[in-house]
């Protein structure tokens, strides 16, 4: 409660409350309603309707006794739902069948949309009328029951207060969930829904609308603060942000509201949702208009949805605007009522005169210096038409006190609701028992609405509302869908979206309100760094991963064998990818291995062809032929690398390759020993030859190659090669099936062992490469020698940074390459004096120094 409440309290607890005097009578101190209507009855019902909208500023010294100040600006949609209570009330007076043999009254008081004015008022309702009362003080209200307050926050005042007494109240328009507490509001009641379920309605807008960034802008009031609070907790896990979230002061400091239509005005988010009474709202949008922001789609409270004073100077600002009204229901004869008020039957009533003046702009007295007289003829339907949303829950309201007091009574005695089966008190009606018959009223409206309260609230249903423009150019309200909590969650909501026209400028397009424009398939969010979750950024999906959604918060990644697309929105069969004979590259290594393989077996028929010459016997002949037969496997067993790897190929091709090389290796150095063990034989006394004769060459070479085969034998036990599949990272969408090694070590120790005899070869070839021989072998077997460890020396690099199937066609490669070298380099020069200079193959020109 406001401080300025709680003074009101006091000032008024001393004034207008019954005290006991010295004399036989209890006198009324003070009365302090700054205006109502009165009607006498049987059971008079109170009222409480903000007719004007500013109270006059309370006397804060508490030097003199609280004087009645007058109101001012009046609200003509708060005076018609006063009038609509007066027009039921003279309606059940009027229907034989709803209390015939009792006449309700009523005391409805303008509150001036205060809290002090309105607990003030209130008190006032409750006091009565009499200046002087002769009973004992204590006795009943002469109001048992209270239809008001329009505002939240007045109504918990006078909820605190009255609720005391046990007097109940029957609110139209309070809305914030709060008062649904009934451990703090026990006596409260209300035919307005739970701002709750207003709250539910607005973020099924928002979501369904795919507004996923909104301001916010409520009032400094518990209407405006619990209604941003229960949208937030609705929000909450939907992907609905909040940009902003102003408060309106009650002060209205002009300042304040400039920076807040500012803060709209320069925000991303085109959606400003609205949680404000009428007032606040007005001075907002008044500056939003001096502003010209019309570019935003507006979302309103029932507080203002159906408010035609708005829309008269509103101009083109808030056509567009989306609300939510209570439920509209034509009551029969209401409408031509309302039109057809006159000042003639509360003549004496100041409250009826000051609101003719000020909506009409003449004036009751006899002294006018300026203006024109009221006549009492005016029509008040020249100010427009009128939303009957409110004024039916007023008429509920009326109707659900007339129906609990039809059922106090039909009670029949000993059946009664309260101990020992005892009926209420009629003459007069007690307020707690009053309150105990209206929490289980049940009756149907006249209009044929079942009404009951739930715990104190009434089921809840809104239309949504439009704001059109005419054909006049004058703003209609359109239903454009309805929220109806009554149906379940999934029919709840229904608008109809060609209906609807959208403000902002936006026309007949949904307006786009986002702080990131949605992401595609094929990426994902990533919240961006201090900012809400609605902010985000689109990163693209990973290789390997997809998705196949908008705005997807994580990549999936894809199952085995399977590879995204391009577009990373779908997963596709990978690719089995190895070094076949269909390739390029797999044909191309084919056609080198046959070819080498083919001239290998050229040169051996030319040697065996021409085994008797000088020059083939010259150069060890048996080894020659052994040296091209390991050449032409050299050449063959890159075929064994080419095609799908199998356990049986993978094994063959690394201990082909490795033996049949040694092989090869072997015989070159027996030959390159034999060459320069032959150069040191020929000194005087020399007997070295007899340890390097035929039988000695084989043995050597068999030696050679049972190392090597020992090496391959303990490899393919323990850890032989296997097939195996390499896939995702850089290889894509791509199954590279490969041949494991399965012992590093043993393929180490095949490869060092070749190396180990190439450089053998080379350093005895190098330091045999200047004697004196007309045909010195070691020189081709040096240069055969410095190819070969240059091919493997590039091998190893190569071998380790080529991806894929090309690993497999490097070591082909480095294969075919040294085989080449070896025989391009150890047999074309002798090829060349066979073939083409036969001349020279001859033992004379093998002896010349």
């Amino acid at each position: 409660m406001s401080v300025n409440a709680w003074m009101w309290a006091l000032s008024l607890l001393a004034g207008p409350i019954w005290v006991h005097s010295l004399g036989p009578s209890c006198a009324l101190q003070n009365r302090s309603v700054s205006g109502s209507l009165y009607k006498e009855g049987d059971v008079v019902i109170g009222g409480l309707f903000p007719v004007h909208i500013e109270a006059p500023e309370p006397d804060h010294t508490f030097t003199r006794r609280a004087q009645a100040g007058r109101c001012r600006s009046v609200e003509l949609r708060s005076y018609r739902w006063l009038q609509t209570m007066i027009f039921t009330v003279e309606e059940i007076n009027r229907d034989p069948a709803l209390l015939p043999n009792l006449t309700l009254g009523y005391l409805a008081a303008d509150t001036c949309l205060s809290e002090g004015s309105t607990l003030s008022a209130a008190l006032s309702l409750v006091t009565g009328q009499e200046e002087a009362v002769t009973e004992q003080c204590t006795k009943a209200p002469n109001v048992p029951v209270i239809i008001g307050d329009a505002r939240s926050s007045a109504s918990i005042v006078v909820a605190d207060t009255l609720g005391v007494f046990g007097i109940p109240m029957v609110s139209y328009f309070a809305s914030c969930a709060c008062l649904s507490d009934h451990t703090k509001y026990p006596t409260f009641l209300r035919t307005v829904p739970s701002d709750a379920f207003q709250a539910k309605a607005m973020a099924r807008l928002l979501r369904q609308m795919d507004w996923s960034w909104v301001g916010v802008v409520c009032g400094e009031d518990a209407y405006g603060k619990s209604g941003v609070q229960l949208l937030v907790r609705e929000l909450e896990g939907s992907g609905v942000c909040m940009d902003y979230i102003e408060v309106i002061p009650k002060s209205h400091a002009v300042g304040r509201i400039k920076r807040i239509v500012e803060r709209i005005q320069g925000s991303e988010a085109h959606v400003v949702v609205t949680f404000a009474v009428s007032p606040d709202m007005e001075v907002l949008l008044k500056e939003a208009v001096r502003q010209n922001v019309t570019d935003r789609q507006w979302i309103a409270t029932e507080a203002w949805s159906t408010s035609s004073y708005y829309a008269a100077w509103s101009g083109v600002s808030l056509v567009g605007t989306l609300g939510f009204a209570l439920r509209r229901v034509d009551i029969l004869g209401l409408g031509s009522y309302l039109t057809e008020l006159s000042p003639a039957e509360h003549k004496k009533e100041q409250l009826v005169q000051n609101v003719w003046e000020e909506v009409f702009g003449c004036t009751f007295g006899e002294e006018m210096q300026s203006g024109r007289r009221c006549t009492g003829l005016e029509k008040v339907e020249v100010q427009g038409d009128e939303y009957f949303d409110v004024m039916y829950n007023v008429y509920k309201a009326v109707y659900a006190i007339g129906n609990a007091i039809q059922d106090m009574l039909d009670c029949q005695p000993g059946k009664g609701p309260f101990k020992n089966g005892e009926c209420p008190d009629i003459n007069p009606i007690g307020p707690a028992q009053l309150l105990h018959y209206l929490k289980t009223v049940k009756f149907t409206t006249p209009v044929g609405e079942l009404v009951h309260f739930d715990n104190g609230d009434p089921s809840a249903s809104y239309d949504i509302i439009n704001w059109h423009t005419g054909p006049d150019g004058k703003v209609e309200f359109v239903k454009v869908g309805q929220f109806d909590a009554a149906r379940g969650p999934q029919q709840d909501f229904q608008l109809d979206l060609d209906k609807v026209v959208w403000g902002g400028g936006w026309g007949n397009k949904v307006p786009v309100s986002v702080c990131s424009e949605s992401c595609p398939p094929g990426t994902r969010k990533a919240v961006q760094k201090g900012k809400p979750v609605c902010c985000y950024d689109c990163i693209p999906c990973a290789s390997g991963e997809i998705s196949n959604a908008s705005d997807s918060t994580e990549c999936i990644k894809c199952p085995e064998r399977f590879w995204s697309n391009t577009d990373r929105t779908e997963c596709i069969p990978m690719l089995v990818e190895f070094l076949s004979f269909q390739d390029d590259m797999g044909i191309i290594l084919s056609v080198l291995s046959v070819a080498g393989a083919t001239l290998t077996g050229a040169v051996l028929a030319a040697f065996f062809h021409h085994r008797d010459t000088p020059l083939v016997r010259a150069n060890n002949s048996e080894l020659s032929f052994l040296l091209l037969l390991s050449l032409k496997l050299c050449f063959l067993c890159a075929l064994a690398f080419i095609g799908r790897p199998a356990p049986w190929s993978c094994m063959l091709r690394h201990t082909l390759f490795g033996i049949s090389f040694v092989v090869c290796l072997a015989c070159v150095l027996s030959k390159t020993v034999v060459v320069l063990i032959a150069f040191r034989a020929t000194l005087p006394g020399s007997n070295i030859m007899r340890y390097f004769g035929p039988v000695q060459q084989r043995a050597g070479i068999f030696i050679c190659t049972l190392v090597q085969v020992g090496i391959c034998v303990l490899w393919l036990v323990l850890a032989p090669p296997l097939p195996t599949e390499s896939a995702g990272g850089e290889l894509g969408a791509r199954v590279v099936l490969l041949c494991a090694v399965g012992s590093v070590v043993g393929f180490s120790l095949v490869l060092g062992y070749i190396g180990l005899l190439a450089a053998i070869c080379f350093l005895l070839a190098f330091f045999a490469r200047k004697l004196p021989d007309n045909f010195n072998e070691a020189k081709f077997i040096t240069f055969s020698m410095l190819i070969f460890c240059a091919v493997w020396i590039a091998f190893v690099p190569a071998y380790v940074s080529s991806p894929g199937k090309y690993t497999v066609a490097v070591e082909v490669f480095a294969i075919l390459a040294s085989s080449y070298g070896l025989l391009l380099c150890i047999f074309a020069p002798k090829c060349y004096i066979i073939l083409l200079r036969p001349e020279r193959n001859t033992k004379k020109n093998m002896m010349a120094k």
